[in-house]
């Protein structure tokens, strides 16, 4: 039986957007610019899944950010970082890139290898208005780096960050204070996952179907599932529905404005038309 203090419910199903970025990465984006508020300080989630060259091949060539952090998990293949602070780092399977871009970068993102599966997510994770002009910095971190634990048997979970089973994860943010996990289930499975109250969470589901909350709503492979707020919940309680894996990602909210072009996001338009100058300058 679930758990009655694990009462988040399955508020609403999104379907991405197929779309193309970088030099024509095709993508699904998970999370738009319309859910930007609901799921704050979530910007956007991308998932790109292809065993097709051409679908993936022309990568991220040189583009600028400022005021957020982008967080790049992959599941299969191979990308090449770089920046024009001279940082470069490869993200590998199973590893975590964590990027604070700050008060501006220009980097690149592109595949190091020709054919085979290229698979895993982009989260856009935004800086509170203190923190939007900090120095940009990186962490990379292999698959091994990051904790996995099994909190009951049939169940892996992998901390990427947060604290979650009595595991810290492999990235620990103040203010926004992310939870991120993969987290497996084998069939029939049932778990209750911790949540902070404060915090908006969401769940992608990427292989299997998972049963959510004491109504058991289903949410399929390749759809969202933005979770209910509650103050007195401790998470939520799901089922697998055969053997399912999928991401769970929360984080305490900023309520702070946001303003976006592209890849700047700031608080005030003054501040992206400056971020923009600031770019035309050569001063990132």
């Amino acid at each position: 039986m679930n758990n009655p203090t694990f009462n988040r419910q399955l508020e609403r199903l999104v379907t991405g957007v197929a779309t193309k970025d970088g030099a024509g990465v095709s993508l699904v984006r998970v999370l738009t610019h319309d859910l930007q508020r609901r799921l704050d300080p979530f910007l956007m989630l991308d998932n790109f899944h292809s065993d097709q060259p051409e679908d993936y091949l022309a990568g991220f060539p040189d583009h600028p950010h400022r005021g957020f952090e982008t967080v790049t998990y992959m599941l299969a293949g191979r990308m090449r970082h770089r920046d024009n602070a001279g940082n470069e780092g490869l993200l590998q399977p199973g590893g975590v890139q964590w990027m604070t871009a700050g008060s501006g970068l220009i980097h690149s993102e592109l595949p190091e290898q020709e054919d085979g599966l290229m698979s895993g997510f982009q989260l856009w994770l935004n800086l509170a208005s203190d923190d939007k002009m900090v120095t940009p910095s990186y962490r990379d971190l292999q698959a091994d780096e990051i904790p996995q634990v099994s909190p009951q048997p049939g169940v892996k979970v992998k901390v990427i960050a947060g604290n979650a089973f009595g595991s810290a994860g492999a990235m620990q943010r103040p203010t926004t204070e992310p939870l991120y996990l993969d987290v497996q289930l084998d069939a029939g499975q049932q778990l209750d996952l911790p949540i902070p109250a404060t915090h908006n969470a969401l769940l992608y589901v990427f292989e299997g179907a998972l049963q959510i909350g004491e109504d058991a709503r289903s949410a399929p492979a390749g759809r969202m599932a933005i979770l209910s707020n509650s103050a007195d919940a401790a998470g939520v309680s799901v089922t697998a529905q055969g053997n399912i894996r999928f991401l769970l990602i929360a984080g305490r909210p900023l309520n702070e404005p946001i303003a976006q072009w592209g890849p700047f996001v700031m608080n005030t338009r003054e501040q992206v038309e400056q971020a923009i100058q600031d770019f035309r300058d050569g001063k990132f």
